[in-house]
C-alpha cells in the first residue's frame, strides 16, 4: 500500500523549487544566444526535479513513486553536467549552486534508500 506523500510538505520538493529559483536568476548572466541551447535545457532540467517529486507524490504506489524519485535524481546529474558547462565556457562561478544540488542529489538519494527499505519491510 502507498503511503501518502504531500509533495509541498517534501523537504526534497521544497529544497528543489529554491534550486530553480537559482538556476533562473543565474541564467539571467548567460549570454543570449544561449536563450535556446543551454539556458532551455537548463530551465527544463532544473523544472523537472521538483515536478518529478510532484508527478510520483501522486501516483498509487511507492513503486511508481520511485520510479519518478529516480528520474528527478538523473535530471539532477544532467543540471550538475550543464553547470561544470556553464563554469568552464563562461567562467562563471557556481560553487554556491553546485552545493545546493549536490546537498539536493543525496537527499534525494536518501529518500530513495528509504523507501526501498520500506518496500523490503
Amino acid at each position: 500500500m502507498k503511503k501518502a506523500h504531500n509533495f509541498r510538505e517534501l523537504k526534497i520538493w521544497q529544497e528543489s523549487m529554491k534550486l530553480v529559483k537559482m538556476i533562473y536568476l543565474l541564467n539571467q548572466e548567460l549570454p543570449n544566444n544561449e536563450r535556446f541551447g543551454l539556458i532551455s535545457q537548463m530551465n527544463r532540467c532544473s523544472i523537472s526535479i521538483p515536478s518529478n517529486i510532484a508527478e510520483g507524490s501522486g501516483r498509487t504506489s511507492e513503486k511508481e513513486f520511485l520510479h519518478f524519485l529516480k528520474i528527478s535524481l538523473s535530471s539532477s546529474y544532467e543540471l550538475e553536467t550543464q553547470l561544470i558547462l556553464v563554469e568552464d565556457l563562461f567562467k562563471i562561478n557556481v560553487e554556491n549552486i553546485m552545493i545546493e544540488l549536490n546537498q539536493l542529489q543525496l537527499m534525494i538519494g536518501g529518500f530513495i534508500r528509504k523507501i526501498n527499505g520500506d518496500l523490503k519491510s
